[in-house]
């Protein structure tokens, strides 16, 4: 009797163990399952995270002021493999920026993965003498897009949005033949005028980067076929062509072309084709004539010619 009692206790303690081994073998096995699944999850985070991040620009858009530079960006930025800077952001051309170096200027960048461009447009670069250089200094290999369009035509532009400005502002401006012509003459201190001397800036910055790595863009003709201009800006940034024609569309009551991307159309701001301020017939050939030589002299810088006044 007593031997069948111990013998009942002794196998009960067995059972007692090994239900507690395998008790240990679960929770571990349960452990190490969950370490892993974070692990793995972690790791998936850690590695999208790490693909998906702020890029200094591979492209830049240097200018003309009032050439067409935002027209150019957002018809870019329909590429999938382009992302681009929303704002202008003025590094190379502001000190106060500038002072804040190259970490700044990246985190004003877009967030873009592995392959993708990032292009930044700031049209004050062209004609700001320091900026040529602190950009070679950031990136030798940055490609940059120049895109112009008749310098009369840009002047009475240029001139129309700071008008458009003061008057917003209330304040007073002068009317633009005011400006534009002393005793009889082009006055050649007009800094709109100055912005379209496109020869003298082009000619800065060919001392510090090689032709081949401006590319022109005829503004005009951008906003007359948006298409053929945006598979030569495709080409240039070395992109396979992803843009067509199907992604235009004359807009007959903005008077100009649309943007269409995956069922989404996309016009230009109001400021886009504003009537232009007046400026008389006579004052505008005289303007024309004066832009004559400069404009030849460009048109030998970039090897090609433009129909201009």
């Amino acid at each position: 009797m007593l031997w069948t009692v111990l013998l009942a206790l002794l196998v009960l303690l067995l059972l007692q163990t090994q239900l507690s081994v395998c008790l240990r073998e679960l929770r571990s096995g349960g452990s190490s399952s969950s370490s892993d699944s974070s692990s793995s999850s972690s790791s998936s985070s850690s590695s999208t995270y790490n693909a998906t991040q702020q890029r200094l620009p591979g492209a830049i858009i240097i200018g003309v002021r009032k050439g067409g530079t935002r027209a150019l960006l957002e018809m870019l930025n329909l590429h999938p493999d382009v992302e681009v800077a929303k704002a202008e952001v003025h590094y190379f051309n502001v000190e106060e920026h500038f002072r804040r170096g190259l970490a700044w200027y990246r985190a004003q960048m877009p967030f873009t993965l592995p392959g993708q461009l990032t292009v930044e447009k700031t049209p004050g670069y062209f004609a700001a003498p320091q900026v040529p250089v602190r950009i070679w200094d950031m990136n030798p290999a940055v490609r940059l897009l120049l895109i112009v369009r008749d310098p009369a035509e840009r002047l009475v532009s240029d001139y129309t949005q700071v008008l458009h400005n003061r008057l917003t502002r209330h304040k007073p401006y002068q009317p633009l033949e005011e400006l534009l012509i002393h005793k009889g003459h082009i006055d050649p201190g007009y800094k709109a005028l100055q912005r379209s001397l496109y020869h003298q800036h082009l000619a800065r910055w060919l001392e510090v980067f090689p032709r081949e790595q401006i590319h022109v863009v005829d503004g005009d003709a951008l906003i007359r076929d948006p298409f053929p201009e945006l598979r030569k800006a495709e080409r240039f940034l070395d992109l396979p062509p992803r843009i067509s024609p199907n992604n235009f569309y004359y807009n007959t009551t903005k008077g100009f072309y649309c943007l269409l991307s995956a069922g989404h159309d996309k016009c230009l701001d109001e400021s886009k084709g504003r009537p232009h301020a007046p400026l008389s017939t006579q004052a505008f050939k005289k303007l024309c004539r004066y832009f004559r030589k400069p404009n030849k002299l460009f048109f030998e810088m970039v090897g090609r010619s433009f129909s201009w006044c």
